[in-house]
């Protein structure tokens, strides 16, 4: 499998892998399209694309971590669906490894960016171990102490 170029949404360009690729359900059949092509004729031709594939709404500051991630997981097995029964679905809710703890212990801004490119390209994993750092800054926490670490604003009335 060859290696394929992504453009960041400010045009910087990353090289990855297809299997890197294939963790995402967005930019996956650029992969598979590449290895049905490299097997035309019988011979094996063994390349990605010249051209870089757009990633439009992702900066490079966010892919470069999209991708870090994706090549430290690369040959994780990631469960198809959440039909799990309530007993490991509890589980799930706030288990991440320690290495997605401590990848994903970044600033604030950086986080939320890294949910949205992940939600963007449909990386299932990713996504699910943003979402449960930002659910584990929550957990036990008051309304007011959650307003105070996410900077929201307390516009409700005291009556409300």
């Amino acid at each position: 499998m060859g290696l394929f170029k992504l453009m960041s949404s400010d045009g910087e360009l990353f090289e990855v892998d297809a299997k890197v690729l294939k963790l995402s359900v967005l930019l996956s059949p650029f992969a598979e399209n590449a290895e049905e092509d490299s097997n035309i004729g019988g011979a094996e031709v063994v390349s990605g694309s010249d051209e870089p594939i757009p990633v439009a709404n992702v900066k490079a500051s966010v892919l470069k971590k999209v991708i870090e991630w994706c090549e430290y997981h690369r040959d994780d097995d990631f469960p198809a669906s959440d039909d799990d029964d309530d007993e490991n679905r509890v589980k799930r809710m706030d288990d991440i490894c320690a290495w997605d703890a401590e990848f994903l212990n970044v600033e604030q801004n950086l986080l939320f960016e890294i949910i949205l490119a992940a939600n963007y390209l449909n990386i299932k994993g990713l996504l699910d171990a943003s979402c449960k750092t930002v659910a584990n800054q929550i957990k036990g926490k008051s309304p007011e102490e959650i307003r105070k670490t996410f900077k929201i604003k307390d516009d409700l009335t005291p009556a409300e």
